[in-house]
């Protein structure tokens, strides 16, 4: 074998190398990770690939420190908790809180694989009667607490909603809990990996009865961490 032949199959080998990283890459591109403090604790979420659209806006208003300031102004223990509005801020006592925001709405990026578990991080939106595209708020944002579900209360579900749960639905409802009656309206594009007992925490507050807004403000703090 020459010397010009030890080069090309070399060159061939290194160059399926750089291929198959190129395809290991697209397969399982790096996820963000967002640190989110707050005064009960800290929360860590990694954003989904899946929906790039939702991920590269989340990271730039974090980027922007948009997010630096905003208190979590709605929050329905064993639900969800709600933040990302700009006008929350610098609130008075009784403000009505929920209608701010970037001045601009994400189209929806929703993956029936991403689902309402404990933990995930979704967007909020206007309701279907004025927005039936199911566009995402440009900024405000909810993480689900929710609660387990027994088999008979998904089956029930499944008939309401004229759909049908995965088996992977139906373990994580049954066993870890989650928010099911959202699935497949709701874009979901992210979840907590570290924190989510701080997220049961603030669940817990106590709240206004008319508007589930916390008595006691809950700030928050965002950076990306990776």
């Amino acid at each position: 074998m020459n010397t010009r032949t030890i080069y090309l199959i070399i060159a061939f080998f290194g160059w399926q190398t750089i291929i198959f990283a190129q395809n290991n890459s697209e397969l399982n591109p790096e996820q963000k990770m967002v640190l989110i403090e707050t005064s009960l604790g800290n929360i860590t979420v990694k954003l989904y690939n899946e929906t790039p659209l939702h991920r590269d806006n989340f990271l730039k208003l974090v980027e922007d420190t948009f997010y630096n300031g905003c208190i979590f102004h709605r929050i329905i223990n064993q639900f969800m908790i709600q933040g990302g509005d700009p006008d929350s801020k610098s609130p008075k006592p009784n403000q009505v809180l929920g209608n701010g925001g970037p001045g601009y709405t994400i189209a929806a990026e929703i993956v029936p694989k991403l689902f309402h578990k404990k933990g995930v991080l979704a967007a909020a939106r206007l309701g279907d009667n004025v927005n039936p595209d199911k566009e995402s708020s440009g900024s405000q944002f909810y993480i689900v607490q929710g609660k387990k579900f027994s088999s008979a209360d998904l089956d029930m579900l499944e008939t309401r909603m004229g759909t049908k749960f995965s088996t992977e639905q139906r373990d994580a409802y049954t066993n870890t809990g989650g928010t099911p009656h959202l699935d497949g309206n709701y874009t979901v594009f992210g979840e907590v990996v570290e924190g989510l007992e701080v997220v049961d925490k603030i669940a817990q507050v106590q709240t206004h009865p008319a508007n589930n807004r916390p008595l006691q403000d809950i700030k928050m703090n965002m950076k990306i961490i990776q």
